[in-house]
């Protein structure tokens, strides 16, 4: 158990003047900062991991896990669908606290929140949200949502996941832009301190309705270097980390006395992007060479093949929806450099790439830089900040993204954020469609409200064949979520999988000798 933690003292002593005897769990991120903590905007691991801490959504999946199987009721106790699908009413608890002095939550809070994650003015996912007709308060404690048309899941569009963590209104008016450091939720941890590249600090909330966190609070430090981050866990300087994501770390880390090690599913998919209206990507032979150049088996190994599996399609494995029937190019240096001459490279080509500095993803896409050198596609790294490669990128200001992301586990997800036309970043709808990929709209499309599940594998299918066709973007691998704690901390719960890519610290959550 941690105890009244110290003072900064330089990169490896206790952080913050935190409280006396406080039931402190010292968690190690591997970013230098804070991004956007606004849910609604939030889509780096770092903030997503944190947010998950804070928030609830009108029904979640079951701590530990990450398969909508799991799909239980959260804020909401329960629900009814019309025959038809398209009607979905669901009846709220009455005893859910917004954070702080923010008031109880009903149903308007709810519609507020929902309404918020489906306008792309006030939301990076808006477009997960274009099935929805309405949302309105129909009781105190009832919320009715009218569909235009069924989809795949609603349920999954509601659980505390991107745009389904629910906020409460009074506090996003009352913050304004404050709002995206300052975030208010209703879940068993709160917001209390920001201290820019140091930490961010969460105080158990005492009205959490499932009952009052056995954890006193979170101090989540940002140390971005992977070697300083693991000598801090190993002294008992922090008491849990993420891991940075290769066999090696794993060999390590399982080795060491009263040490917890879990990979967790869902991976997240590792992909390069290409974007085909900046030259001289708008020529497909040039994106073929690049997709011939990269020896996927060979990353593969790189990254360790306990922690990572391949992948061939835009969706990952394991999703559903998913085929390996896609369009694939085979490893080969000389094909590569035989279509670069065909489109009018003989002597190779540059390709510029933003990117993070985030040192797990950063390792990734310089293997892929030597790979690409070997057939004279000389890969330019521009290294920013984490954030500012975010912000970047979404400003299409990248020939070539490499992007890493964990979704929900359905194939319209992916498809949709990544490679239908109303996701193009830049544009009013953007979301993460780096590469302006186009092919598949309509088969997206077609999918989202086809009841026959066959024919919407089906459609999925088509969808994942002609993005590959295109060569829209070249799949790597699903990395795995790699995390170890100390034995002392007992989660409560398995951790099987989590959508927000980090573990589930909950009410249960407990310190034991």
């Amino acid at each position: 158990m941690k105890k009244a933690l110290g003072f900064f003292l330089g990169g490896l002593l206790a952080t913050g003047s935190i409280g006396a005897y406080a039931q402190t769990l010292t968690v190690g991120m591997n970013t230098g900062d804070a991004g956007i903590l606004d849910p609604h905007f939030a889509t780096s691991t770092s903030d997503k991991g944190l947010l998950h801490w804070m928030f609830n959504g009108l029904v979640r999946i079951a701590p530990g896990e990450a398969n909508p199987a799991f799909i239980e009721p959260d804020i909401a106790t329960d629900w009814t669908t019309s025959d038809d699908g398209l009607t979905w009413v669901f009846s709220l608890r009455d005893d859910v606290q917004c954070h702080g002095d923010y008031s109880n939550l009903d149903a308007e809070d709810v519609v507020f929140s929902l309404r918020r994650a489906a306008n792309p003015d006030t939301s990076a996912f808006a477009g997960d949200y274009s099935a929805i007709d309405s949302i309105e308060a129909t009781g105190d404690y009832e919320v009715t949502i009218q569909l235009s048309h069924s989809i795949p899941s609603l349920l999954g569009l509601l659980v505390p996941y991107h745009g389904g963590n629910i906020v409460c209104q009074d506090a996003v008016e009352d913050l304004g832009d404050a709002f995206a450091q300052q975030p208010v939720g209703t879940g068993p941890f709160m917001f209390a301190e920001y201290t820019p590249q140091q930490f961010i600090r969460l105080e158990a909330n005492p009205d959490y309705f499932r009952g009052a966190p056995q954890i006193d609070e979170i101090l989540y430090r940002f140390i971005p270097s992977n070697s300083t981050r693991d000598l801090a866990f190993q002294s008992g300087e922090i008491d849990m980390l993420i891991g940075s994501g290769d066999q090696t770390w794993v060999e390590r880390i399982s080795g060491l006395p009263n040490t917890q090690l879990a990979v967790m599913r869902p991976g997240e998919m590792s992909v390069i992007h290409l974007n085909q209206t900046m030259p001289p990507l708008d020529d497909i032979r040039v994106r073929q060479a690049i997709a011939h150049a990269i020896d996927r088996d060979e990353l593969v190994q790189f990254r360790g093949v306990d922690v990572t599996l391949p992948a061939v399609s835009p969706v990952p494995e394991g999703h559903l929806g998913h085929t390996a029937n896609v369009p694939t190019y085979e490893h080969s240096v000389e094909r590569a450099r035989e279509l670069l001459a065909e489109a009018g490279y003989p002597d190779g080509v540059e390709i510029g790439s933003i990117h993070t500095t985030s040192s797990g993803m950063l390792a990734i896409l310089e293997a892929v830089q030597a790979q690409l050198r070997e057939a004279g596609i000389d890969l330019v790294i521009d290294a920013v900040e984490h954030s500012t490669f975010h912000e970047q990128i979404r400003q299409d200001l990248s020939q070539l993204t490499h992007y890493l992301a964990a979704r929900f586990p359905v194939a319209d997800v992916y498809l949709t954020q990544f490679f239908h036309s109303d996701s193009i970043v830049a544009t009013p709808t953007g979301v993460t469609n780096f590469s302006h990929c186009d092919v598949a709209d309509d088969a997206i499309t077609q999918a989202r409200s086809e009841t026959d599940p066959e024919r919407q594998q089906e459609l999925w299918a088509t969808a994942q064949s002609q993005i590959m066709e295109e060569v829209c973007a070249v799949p790597l691998f699903q990395i795995m979520q790699l995390w170890a704690w100390n034995d002392s901390l007992d989660l409560g719960v398995e951790a099987r999988g989590s959508l927000n890519l980090s573990p589930p610290i909950t009410e249960l959550t407990r310190f034991v000798d």
